[in-house]
């Protein structure tokens, strides 16, 4: 039988982390096999060619409008069962897409793209159990850092599943993809039902539940939000914007997708060492550190339209995103006491990815209207905001400390 202390132990933390990790790995895949098909299945299935990216925009809404209710199930039932949930919902996914493809049905597709978002919320959300997992707060971002470890073998898993089976059906083509990402989700279930992470502790441990709205208005949480939200809501924007962009001023699509590859390893590479880079610097230089890095992946950009500048821009604004991201979420871990963590969890990854949401459905529009150079120039002022804000919680913070 497992006693309280047991789960704090450092062998229930390593096999924690390390279970988190592996689920990170294959959970991580199933955005990469929707984002990449579903636009190629919608223009298959839809009869509106102008409705072909809706199924992965779908994808996205419904990741982000499962953030909340993701959290109040692990709020009511520990992170363990909203999990496994969000596994099981992740194998429907898969096998609704599938037979959406099969019956030339968009509809039923957009349904299975659409489902995938519950079990992306609880995906996003694994990097919050690596700090339940460690307890210790001066160990919260190296355990973060630890977990997003899994993106990296993600980004890799998605893309050669992809490859592997998107004709492995031939009467339908991709539905074999889709199968294989129910597949993966599958593999999770039981690495998700053997987590054993400390419960959330009582009310009262954590000196009573201050409101959502009053935690929200602290400066500690708008600057953490705020930083989580300008890092992914760029990053994702670019990132959707930048391959129709090169193949418009004269790259391939083979360019263009190699493009995407090395920023996808840029995302996650630098996660073997963010932790310990964090832990050294600071939780506001790192962060800050990443935002400058996505405002030099504009300036690159903005710099001619070369492939040399694209590949570039699209490195450094993953390093940047890494950085920023990862930087936020820890800073994230300061603004709540233990019993308020999952509602200002929920209502944090309900922005960041609410905002997600909002750029897959605007980026073509957007591109289209002002250019590749307009939306590099635009988000500049985004990043600077950001930035100054970072530099007036520190200088707050230093004051407080000489006071004290």
């Amino acid at each position: 039988m497992t006693t309280p202390s047991d789960l704090h132990s450092p062998a229930s933390e390593r096999r924690n982390l390390a279970l988190l990790v592996a689920a990170q790995s294959l959970g991580g895949a199933s955005p990469p096999i929707i984002i990449s098909l579903g636009g190629l299945v919608g223009q298959m299935l839809s009869s509106t060619p102008t409705a072909s990216t809706l199924p992965v925009s779908l994808y996205q809404l419904g990741l982000a409008l499962s953030t909340l209710p993701a959290a109040w199930l692990m709020h009511r039932a520990g992170r363990r069962p909203a999990y496994v949930l969000g596994a099981i919902l992740g194998v429907l996914s898969g096998l609704v897409a599938a037979w959406g493809i099969a019956r030339a049905d968009f509809v039923l597709f957009c349904l299975g793209t659409t489902l995938a978002g519950f079990y992306g919320a609880c995906v996003q959300s694994y990097r919050f159990a690596a700090t339940d997992a460690v307890g210790e707060p001066a160990r919260h971002a190296n355990a973060i850092s630890r977990v997003m470890v899994g993106g990296l073998i993600a980004a890799v898993i998605g893309p050669q599943v992809v490859i592997w089976t998107r004709d492995a059906l031939p009467a339908t083509p991709f539905a074999g993809s889709f199968y294989s990402q129910a597949a993966l989700a599958l593999l999770a279930l039981p690495l998700l039902a053997l987590l054993r992470l400390p419960p959330a502790p009582p009310v009262a441990h954590g000196g009573g539940a201050r409101p959502l709205g009053e935690i929200a208005r602290t400066p500690q949480f708008v600057v953490a939000a705020l930083a989580g939200v300008v890092s992914y809501g760029l990053m994702s924007f670019l990132m959707t914007a930048a391959p129709m962009a090169m193949v418009r001023h004269g790259h391939g699509v083979g360019e263009a997708a190699l493009g995407i590859q090395w920023h996808v390893l840029a995302m996650f590479a630098p996660s073997f060492f963010t932790g310990r880079l964090i832990a050294r610097f600071g939780k506001r230089s790192i962060t800050a550190l990443g935002l400058a890095l996505i405002a030099a992946s504009g300036v690159l950009a903005l710099a001619g339209l070369g492939l040399v500048e694209f590949w570039g821009a699209l490195i450094l604004l993953g390093v940047g995103w890494n950085f920023g991201f990862i930087g936020a979420t820890a800073l994230l871990t300061e603004c709540y006491r233990p019993s308020e963590r999952a509602k200002v969890q929920a209502l944090n990854d309900f922005l960041v990815f609410g905002t997600v949401a909002v750029a897959s459905f605007g980026s073509g529009q957007l591109l289209h209207t002002v250019g590749w150079n307009g939306i590099n120039a635009g988000m500049l002022p985004l990043v600077a905001l950001v930035l100054a804000l970072l530099a007036w919680g520190a200088l707050q913070q230093r004051r407080a400390s000489v006071q004290s």
